[in-house]
């Protein structure tokens, strides 16, 4: 349990730093930049599994129902590695950080629908008030926050999909990755992308941007697999509180650093959704420290 909690810290501080290595990549298409991030994390991948012989797929794993869940799995991978790179590369950072704010809850409302887990009240006020604050931004704006909410869903789909998922940590980011690189590979070589400028911040000195996108790999492969290890070791309401530190590091980048655009409509609609981060986080601390005090009263007894 505590080695999950740390997991999941250390996952979600890398992901909330990492718009500082895409910006450095910011004229190469996002397609490519997936590609890449693809290759580089089988190639890591691949020699993670020979110097660990213990997490090498063994006979009767790969089963039809273990294979058709990680395609879907990496699919739901592939559309948010593309949407958080497209809106870190085009200045959207912002609205990228909104879609990991909502995203605790996605993964709270999923474990009700599909885990039969139940919401206590102070859980639901919080699922209200984010939902109102999408509906605000998106009557205010006159349009859907849509960076957001495909990447809150898809990453809770996500994680839904590796709570149950069947192989370890290594192992099922393994097949992921390699059921992603035949039609990445083929959009690499075949597809429109090619014909795109691919530049960036270190374009002119090609082996620095070499090494930055072969870096890709590692950027992909540690925080997924400290997420893969936590999201098997604690609850998917823990998973849902750790998941506030991506966001917020994410927000104050692209604020105080990148200098995006912060308005009067943005801050009343984000502030619902912090009111309802603040409110779940409370919540689930209080929840939690009941729960232990129960627990030790009880072997007191």
């Amino acid at each position: 349990m505590r080695a999950g909690l740390w997991y999941g810290i250390a996952a979600y501080v890398w992901w909330g730093v990492s718009p500082i290595y895409w910006k450095q990549l910011d004229g190469v298409p996002p397609a490519s930049l997936v590609g890449y991030r693809v290759f580089w994390s089988l190639v890591i991948l691949v020699v993670l599994l020979a110097l660990r012989p213990q997490d090498r797929f063994t006979r009767g794993q790969l089963t039809a129902r273990v294979i058709a869940t990680y395609t879907a799995a990496a699919t739901l991978l592939y559309a948010n590695w593309f949407t958080f790179i497209w809106a870190v590369t085009t200045g959207v950072i912002v609205e990228a950080s909104l879609g990991y704010f909502l995203s605790p809850l996605v993964t709270v409302g999923l474990g009700v629908l599909v885990l039969g887990e139940r919401l206590r009240s102070g859980q639901w006020v919080a699922v209200g008030l984010a939902a109102a604050g999408v509906v605000y931004l998106s009557v205010s704006l006159g349009t859907l926050p849509w960076v957001a909410l495909l990447l809150a869903s898809t990453f809770g789909l996500y994680g839904l999909l590796k709570k149950q998922a069947a192989l370890g940590a290594m192992q099922g980011l393994t097949l992921e990755i390699s059921l992603l690189s035949v039609p990445t590979a083929l959009l690499l070589l075949l597809g429109p992308v090619m014909t795109a400028p691919v530049g960036g911040s270190h374009a002119g000195d090609p082996w620095l941007h070499q090494t930055l996108l072969a870096a890709s790999g590692v950027i992909t492969v540690g925080p997924l697999l400290l997420f893969g290890a936590s999201v098997r070791r604690i609850p998917l309401s823990h998973v849902g509180i750790i998941q506030y530190l991506a966001p917020t590091l994410q927000f104050l980048f692209g604020v105080l650093v990148y200098g995006e655009q912060f308005g009067q409509t943005q801050l009343v609609g984000y502030a619902f959704v912090w009111g309802a981060v603040a409110i779940f986080g409370l919540e689930g601390l209080y929840a939690y420290r009941h729960a232990a005090r129960r627990l030790r009263d009880a072997r007191r007894s």
